[in-house]
């Protein structure tokens, strides 16, 4: 997991050298869940940017007990002629691992899937000469389908007995939900 967050990193940063614009942001309503979140956007052109969001928790107040890491990008096409501002629509990917113990029920595996987003970006006016034309509010919603691979069963179950197949644990349940893919509002901060 570390080798990819570095790579990830190196390639945003070997990019950067020719881009116009990187902003930082993060996401209000994930951290009210107290789930750490920390996004990327590139300008890739007059009117189009390449974002890439990753989140990750290890416990949750919403459930028993919750561990988790989530990846989306997404490229953003900007109707101002101008990236990072105003009104945008993006189409992005979504993938993650979780571990999910709710209601005496266990969830444990991946998703998958796609979906696009709508949104507009506000440019936040402030006296702070350090912020000044720096800072933004994004609001976003995104709809799609997550397709996922997960192992269900109840806690006082022996996962790797009762669900054995020769000796391997098997994903018991698989399928996919049409559901909100991004909903939200994000504090970006834009380096030049």
């Amino acid at each position: 997991m570390k080798k990819i967050i570095f790579a990830l990193v190196l390639a945003c940063t070997t990019l950067s050298t020719h881009a116009q614009l990187i902003a930082v942001g993060t996401e209000l309503s994930s951290d009210a869940m107290m789930i750490p979140n920390l996004s990327l956007e590139m300008v890739t052109g007059n009117k189009s940017s390449f974002s890439i969001s990753a989140m990750g928790t290890s416990t949750s107040y919403l459930f028993k007990k919750t561990s988790g890491i989530m990846v989306q990008p997404e490229f953003r096409y900007w109707f101002s002629g101008r990236p990072i501002s105003r009104f945008f629509v993006g189409i992005g990917a979504i993938g993650g691992l979780f571990d999910i113990t709710t209601n005496g029920k266990v969830y444990d595996g991946y998703a998958l899937g796609g979906g696009i987003t709508y949104g507009y970006v506000i440019n936040v006016n402030t006296k702070i000469p350090w912020l000044k034309d720096r800072l933004n509010i994004d609001i976003h919603s995104g709809f799609g389908a997550i397709f996922y691979r997960r192992k269900e069963y109840f806690e006082a179950d022996n996962f790797d007995t009762d669900y054995a197949v020769d000796g391997h644990q098997q994903a018991n349940a698989n399928g996919y939900y049409l559901l909100p893919t991004r909903i939200g509002v994000s504090v970006v901060y834009i380096f030049n």
